[in-house]
């Protein structure tokens, strides 16, 4: 039999980005009920099913199983406290949602990309999952860009490219990492910072490719870990968290994150940034950090069921 270690192994099935949704049914004495659930995905035109997956631990395991129904509401970029809503042990997750009964009886929300209201077609066990199919038996969809999911953190690019248009002082920062080891170069000042490069005319993702060439490192672009403003400096910063193959670099090295290695980071955003990188991957799950230099908030992905 072969043995992985699940914590690695869920950081690689983190690697493929999907949609976020919020899955809703009606369970005991027709109370609403629902879960933020990423494992989502379409199986067929005709008949029209869709699917999604339910933990066997799930609080909502038994009501889901045996409802006549459920649906899937696709959420919208502008909708990341909804997800967290659902993802999260409250007491009434319906208390301050806008939502509605779809057609066929299932909970649907107002403002999502899409959502589709489903009988039971058919329910499968699959190892610590049950798979719930569902026959679509109505449907809605709107302009709005869908909320993404990458490697425990959420992906809004339609915001991202949004805020970033019109931006002229802006600098682009790969923050390149392998295994809990961060790519660092020297700074100016003698001390250590991230790679980091101004942004042209071609964009902030041309100038992330630009970046990482300079390394030498075998990186790929990855996804937003922070946007701030440093109002000392009046200029824009993008951070993207990137990850690569090993520890090799033609310009920098790779560093432990140990607290010697934190002083000698000048800059306190990156020094906090990366602070904060080293206690969110010791748990595999990331956030992305919006504000200024010194103060703003970290949206992260809260997982459950």
């Amino acid at each position: 039999m072969t043995s992985f270690d699940p914590r690695e192994l869920r950081n690689a099935f983190g690697s493929f980005m999907t949609g976020v949704t919020v899955v809703t049914a009606v369970g005991e004495e027709d109370a609403p009920i629902g879960f933020t659930a990423n494992s989502f995905t379409s199986v067929s035109l005709d008949p029209p099913l869709v699917l999604v997956c339910l933990a066997n631990t799930s609080r909502n395991y038994e009501a889901l199983t045996a409802a006549k129904g459920f649906a899937v509401n696709v959420l919208a970029e502008n909708q990341v406290e909804l997800s967290n809503t659902f993802a999260r042990p409250v007491d009434d997750r319906f208390a301050n949602t806008d939502w509605s009964f779809g057609p066929f009886g299932s909970p649907v929300f107002a403002g999502v990309s899409a959502w589709f209201d489903c009988s039971m077609f058919k329910t499968v066990d699959a190892g610590d999952h049950v798979i719930l199919i569902g026959r679509v038996e109505a449907f809605d969809s709107s302009p709005q860009p869908g909320l993404g999911y990458a490697r425990g953190a959420y992906v809004t690019p339609a915001a991202e490219a949004e805020a970033l248009r019109g931006s002229t002082d802006l600098y682009v920062s790969a923050l390149i990492e392998h295994n809990g080891k961060v790519l660092l170069q020297s700074a100016d000042d003698g001390g250590l910072s991230l790679p980091q490069i101004k942004v042209g005319k071609d964009g902030a993702q041309a100038a992330l490719a630009r970046l990482i060439e300079t390394t030498g490192a075998a990186a790929e672009p990855g996804f937003i870990y922070s946007v701030y403003e440093d109002d000392t400096q009046s200029t824009q910063h993008i951070s993207f968290l990137c990850q690569t193959t090993g520890e090799f670099a033609s310009a920098g090295q790779f560093e432990e994150l140990t607290p010697n290695v934190s002083q000698k980071i000048a800059n306190y955003a990156e020094r906090t940034m990366l602070e904060r990188f080293g206690a969110e991957h010791s748990i595999g799950h990331f956030g992305v950090y919006c504000g200024t230099q010194s103060n703003g908030n970290v949206q992260p992905m809260a997982s459950g069921s």
